[in-house]
């Protein structure tokens, strides 16, 4: 199982100013959920820059589990620096990935470059997107100006304070 999953304000902004998002609320349990079920997280470089010091100075015993995590980066350059118990995926992407996948569950953030290729292959079984009850007005929005992905609702579940999870399978894209 690989998903796909990214946070967003109501207008589908999902930039680098994310100040719009609000932690703490009921949905915030429901992502923690989402990370113990997966074995593994997969990830594009750029994301993988993102996160990693954030996690890397985050304490508690979920950041715990979420720096413990093994994590496999894809980048186009020479993933030398990799830390945060990450290596890099070597190889053709799609086959491994395909093997990753052989060995448990994957879960990828953002919704970029990287998170498109993995769509493009085949191999996304879930995209979930954590809509929250803001207007943010930003430009960058998910797989912007890469194509056109068509999606079947699985689930929907809409959180006491207004956050609502959307769960897709991906049909095809273009």
């Amino acid at each position: 199982m690989l998903a796909i999953t990214a946070q967003m304000s109501a207008d589908a902004s999902i930039g680098p100013a994310i100040g719009w998002y609000e932690g703490g609320g009921e949905h915030e349990q429901a992502g923690e959920d989402e990370v113990r079920l997966a074995d593994a997280f997969l990830l594009g470089r750029r994301t993988y820059a993102a996160l990693a010091p954030i996690w890397t100075a985050t304490p508690g015993a979920f950041a715990d589990r979420v720096n413990a995590m093994p994590k496999h980066v894809a980048s186009r350059t020479p993933a030398d620096s990799l830390t945060w118990n990450a290596e890099p995926i070597k190889g053709n992407l799609p086959d491994a990935v395909r093997a990753l996948k052989a060995t448990g569950n994957l879960l990828t953030y953002g919704c970029g470059e990287f998170a498109f290729e993995l769509l493009k292959h085949g191999l996304v079984d879930e995209v979930r997107f954590w809509v929250h009850p803001v207007v943010w007005s930003e430009a960058a929005r998910p797989f912007h100006g890469l194509g056109h992905v068509r999606m079947r609702l699985k689930s929907s579940t809409t959180f006491p304070n207004g956050v609502v999870r959307n769960t897709y399978e991906p049909l095809s894209v273009d």
